[in-house]
């Protein structure tokens, strides 16, 4: 866990303007709209050598203290870390691109095969595109859940052919009636609430692959053992994303994934505060509430 000594700007989803290049720098140019990860490894550790950049031990991210985030007017940032938007691509889904790379990430550890059955639990921003992905992929059936009707809504629309409500029915159960016992192949945790974990060793079958995306607000992991020794399941924790921000321009500019549709909010730079709090609480349908800082 990283604890922040001093204040910190936060944004770490975001797209921007080119103001100005440094020396050396090649393909970009002044005024050119971009797409931007927040990631900063140093390229030189082991890590980053065996094509990890992700587990970089010298890694800075943007808005995680000590270093700022995008919530500013100017900021700077690596050359290279900077992937030109088409002009079909609007500065939203630019922003969004951040998420779907978390996703794709996500399902590359998850080794989907065509006709994989799959369980989302969770369904914020990247538990949408995981669904959506997923489908992608060619996974059937798709299950999903989470407590919120609009973003349970929000998953029918994304790919889900069965969502459950969690604060009306037993999940596990659900999952388990729904696959006659058996289980899925695959099952993403994407909410890391305090028993999602859990379910997702109940809800997948003997052999299945369980992949945790979310990130928990305590720092503990709450599961039955015995259950994962039992099944053989194959657990693999999801570290942010490598080498997606090509692939994920490609899906986006050929109409692959919805990344607008997660855009449901917008605020001034000024309002940020009111942003946070809309999407802290659920509020009014919220998926992704994007502040515009120009």
């Amino acid at each position: 866990a990283t604890t922040a000594e001093e204040p910190v700007v936060l944004g770490h989803e975001f797209a921007g303007i080119i103001t100005a290049l440094g020396a050396g720098v090649e393909g970009l140019a002044v005024g050119q709209r971009v797409a931007v990860d927040p990631a900063v490894p140093c390229w030189r550790c082991e890590m980053c050598r065996l094509g990890h950049p992700n587990l970089c031990r010298r890694l800075h991210f943007c808005g995680l203290w000590p270093d700022d985030g995008a919530l500013r007017e100017l900021m700077n940032h690596p050359a290279d870390a900077c992937f030109p938007l088409p002009h079909s691509l609007s500065d939203d889904v630019g922003a969004m691109l951040e998420p779907l790379g978390i996703g794709l990430h996500a399902v590359d550890l998850a080794h989907l095969r065509v006709a994989n059955s799959v369980a989302v639990l969770g369904c914020g921003g990247v538990g949408l595109l995981l669904i959506h992905l997923a489908r992608l992929a060619g996974a059937r059936p798709i299950y999903a859940t989470d407590r919120v009707p609009e973003r349970l809504a929000a998953a029918c629309r994304y790919g889900a052919d069965v969502v459950f409500n969690v604060d009306k029915e037993d999940v596990v159960v659900a999952v388990q009636r729904a696959t006659h016992g058996r289980g899925v192949d695959v099952t993403f945790e994407a909410a890391w609430a305090d028993e999602t974990v859990a379910q997702a060793m109940e809800v997948t079958r003997f052999g299945g692959r369980v992949v945790l995306v979310g990130i928990p607000a305590e720092d503990a992991l709450q599961m039955r053992a015995s259950t994962a020794r039992r099944k053989g399941l194959t657990v693999a924790f999801s570290r942010r994303m490598k080498h997606t921000y090509p692939r994920a321009l490609t899906l986006a500019q050929g109409g692959d994934v919805d990344l607008a549709g997660l855009v449901t909010h917008r605020f001034p730079l000024a309002r940020a505060a009111e942003a946070f709090h809309l999407a802290e609480g659920y509020g009014d349908g919220v998926l992704r509430a994007v502040i515009g800082v120009s």
